[in-house]
């Protein structure tokens, strides 16, 4: 049998390290978490910041969001998150409690879809997060249709062993505080036509909100109402895996060539593979893998079986399908961040860039509402903390946000707002703002020069959800003497940009599969 790949290998070791430290690491340190020799460390670290899976983070290297195309690629590939996904929602707005599905993993549980309800002791359970089946009510459903060989060694499986036959005769399991003190939760399957357990879903509370039974009471019945829907659904037909359309380009060679024996080229071939699988539902066949990722056909045959021994593939007939370990590739700790955590390090190399503060807001009410701010070290600066709240008429930031609504919201908002004279240079008049707000539409940025305050000149422009629309903006606010503002806009537009449009990359890749809580 076929060894795994080294570089491939050693390469996941490493991010499942960083995955579970859940914190940043010196190359050092990572070479002593996964035992590699620090030249195989110094060399995956390059590879995986040049792909965007990690980020550097003054001398330590940590996760960043691109890494989710792995995990997203797995989700896309099982073909059920996003078509189950809105009646979780909406099971979870009916009872008023939060709502999962999860999917069996090796012996464990592992979590794909979170509907979570927000209370100041809610459930924090993530997407990927993984947990030993006999301390969770989906683990009794699962090993229900489990041979017990495949779990009774494990401890706990003799109470793992009684719930599984009470699941198998009710049809749902309880939890009852296994997994945590206080908490409690009710599982039913969602079953494949041919009555497999595809998923479990599950309602997950609190003792201080129900006792179990009274749980069960409520919710179980429309549990099985939605995990009915849930499998007539996966009865529906599926789209199987294509070929790329066009030839495909070996990504790694521009790499290779750039960064020469420091970049690992099978590295990188092998997750340009393993995200190929993914991404469609049923899995690619070996030749549709080689031309989605411009490689021969041997090269990715290599990859395949080399992910099939490593636990993150299998093979179902010609197809190859990803399994739900991909998700331990750091996805629950990314599918957690938040937006500003997304923003930040794109705004820090920005002030590092311009040596001017940055800041990015939010539209709330009549007003923008500071989210993330990255002061400049200079003798004369402006001082803004998160939280701060400006009127947006008068701002850059605002006239972008009210500029990405339609008109007559944007009008309606303008009316409800008290606009004053703040410095000689605002505008008040609502013709003229809202004439700005249509060039900022149109232009895509908005320059405000001293409206807010004397001496203060702010531009500002878009970041975009995955949809287009406008949900926050980016700013760089400096001086107005230091320079014209034909002057401002050629030097900062440029880098505010491709600044907003990194932001967009990472946070299209982080809300695939998991909406982002509103900042």
């Amino acid at each position: 049998m076929q060894q795994p790949a080294g570089p491939l290998e050693r390469g996941l070791q490493a991010i499942e390290v960083l995955a579970r430290t859940g914190a940043g690491l010196r190359p050092a340190d990572l070479a002593r978490e996964t035992g590699l020799a620090r030249s195989s460390v110094d060399r995956i670290v390059t590879t995986l910041v040049r792909l965007g899976y990690l980020r550097w983070a003054g001398r330590e290297v940590v996760l960043a969001p691109h890494l989710m195309e792995l995990g997203n690629a797995y989700l896309a590939g099982i073909g059920m998150t996003d078509a189950l996904a809105a009646h979780a929602t909406g099971l979870a707005d009916t009872l008023e409690e939060s709502v999962s599905l999860a999917v069996p993993d090796r012996c464990d549980v592992r979590f794909i879809s979170q509907s979570p309800r927000r209370r100041t002791m809610s459930v924090a359970f993530r997407v990927g997060d993984l947990l030993p089946a006999e301390r969770c009510a989906p683990g009794a459903l699962f090993a229900a249709d489990w041979e017990p060989a495949r779990w009774q060694a494990r401890p706990g499986s003799g109470g793992l062993a009684v719930r599984a036959a009470a699941a198998r005769e009710d049809g749902w399991a309880l939890d009852d505080q296994l997994v945590e003190p206080g908490l409690i939760a009710v599982a039913v399957p969602v079953r494949h036509p041919d009555g497999t357990s595809a998923c479990a879903l599950s309602v997950v509370s609190h003792t201080s909100r129900h006792s179990i039974e009274s749980l069960r009471r409520q919710a179980l019945p429309a549990m099985l109402d939605c995990a009915a829907r849930m499998a007539a659904l996966l009865a529906g037909p599926r789209a199987a895996g294509s070929p790329a359309e066009g030839p495909a380009l070996d990504r790694s060679r521009a790499a290779k060539e750039a960064l020469g024996p420091e970049f690992l080229q099978s590295l990188d071939r092998g997750l340009a593979v393993l995200h190929a699988l993914g991404s469609v539902p049923g899995g690619r066949t070996l030749s549709e893998a080689a031309a989605v990722t411009g490689l021969p056909r041997a090269t990715a045959r290599r990859a395949v079986l080399s992910l099939e021994q490593l636990g993150y593939v299998a093979a179902g007939g010609r197809r190859f399908v990803l399994l739900p370990r991909v998700l331990d590739l750091g996805y629950a700790a990314l599918s957690g961040s938040s937006f500003e955590e997304v923003a930040r390090p794109h705004l820090v190399r920005l002030v590092t860039d311009v040596r001017d503060s940055a800041s990015m807001s939010v539209l709330d009410g009549t007003d923008i509402r500071y989210v993330v701010r990255i002061p400049t070290v200079r003798i004369m600066r402006v001082e803004i903390t998160v939280g701060t709240r400006f009127p947006a008429y008068a701002t850059s930031m605002g006239r972008v946000l009210l500029a990405g609504l339609p008109r007559e919201q944007a009008a309606a908002r303008l009316a409800a707002t008290d606009v004053r004279t703040l410095t000689s240079f605002t505008r008040t008049g609502p013709r003229e703002i809202l004439a700005a707000l249509a060039a900022a539409a149109e232009e895509g940025f908005a320059l405000v020069d001293q409206e807010l305050e004397e001496g203060l000149r702010s531009l500002s422009v878009p970041v975009r959800a995955r949809d287009g629309r406008v949900v926050a903006a980016i700013n760089v606010a400096s001086h107005a003497g230091r320079s014209t503002p034909a002057e401002t806009l050629e030097r900062l537009l440029p880098a505010l940009r491709a600044t907003a449009a990194a932001i967009e990359a990472d946070l299209a890749v982080r809300t695939e599969h998991n909406p982002l809580p509103a900042a």
